[in-house]
């Protein structure tokens, strides 16, 4: 499902060329889970960055159902990662003067589903996550795990065939970690998502089907 042919990434910093990614080739099967470990800097964010395509390769190519993603313009990009990929981040991202509803609602409104449509597949997911009864419930008024409850009904209203997650349990204790933990395992094993995870965390790590490692920029598998 997902192919990354020689991927290279590079940042210019005070006139200083720095090589993030160098000749990244990866292969990732529909409905697999992948965790993806390293250091700090390492170049697992600009990874998930790119899988995603809210960043572009400096070189490389990156399919995805066997297009080369990239050849589309960036309206194109956009309703691609509408329609097929959901983000869950470390800092959940949601908008403080929306409700839990709201904003698990949006990419359903983006994508021009109705109102009525948006809510009816917002309230459900919450639902399923636990959250229906925090549906008016501001992100203010949330706990920090159920805010990245919120954050994960918001990547998944929208039934992605892919979910990228970076560092979805790094700002959560140990107990509401691991019930998001399960949450994205039950969406892989049961939704048949793809699910490919940024972690620090190894007990997460562990429960993939597999796991790769960065490191100066290229991969490395196992820990």
């Amino acid at each position: 499902m997902i192919r990354l042919d020689g991927l290279t990434k590079t940042f210019v910093k005070d006139g200083n060329r720095i090589e993030v990614l160098r000749g990244i080739d990866l292969e990732i099967a529909r409905g697999d889970s992948l965790a993806v470990l390293g250091v700090s800097g390492a170049g697992k964010s600009t990874l998930i960055h790119i899988l995603g395509t809210i960043d572009h390769p400096s070189s490389g190519r990156l399919y995805i159902d066997g297009v080369d993603v990239f050849q589309r313009n960036e309206r194109e990009l956009a309703d691609f990662r509408n329609r097929k990929i959901g983000f869950v981040f470390q800092f959940h991202h949601l908008l403080p003067e929306f409700t839990s509803l709201e904003n698990a609602m949006m990419p359903a409104l983006i994508r021009g589903l109705s109102g009525e449509e948006a809510r009816k597949k917002a309230g459900d997911i919450l639902e399923e996550l636990g959250l229906g009864h925090r549906l008016t419930h501001k992100p203010g008024e949330l706990s920090g795990g159920e805010q990245q409850r919120v954050a994960l009904a918001r990547a998944m209203v929208m039934e992605p065939e892919i979910l990228l997650a970076d560092e979805p349990t790094g700002n959560l204790d140990t107990e509401t970690g691991k019930k998001v933990e399960d949450l994205l395992i039950a969406f892989n094993k049961i939704k048949n998502v793809t699910l490919v995870v940024v972690t620090h965390n190894k007990s997460l790590a562990d429960r993939m089907s597999r796991s790769i490692g960065l490191r100066d920029g290229r991969v490395y598998t196992g820990e």
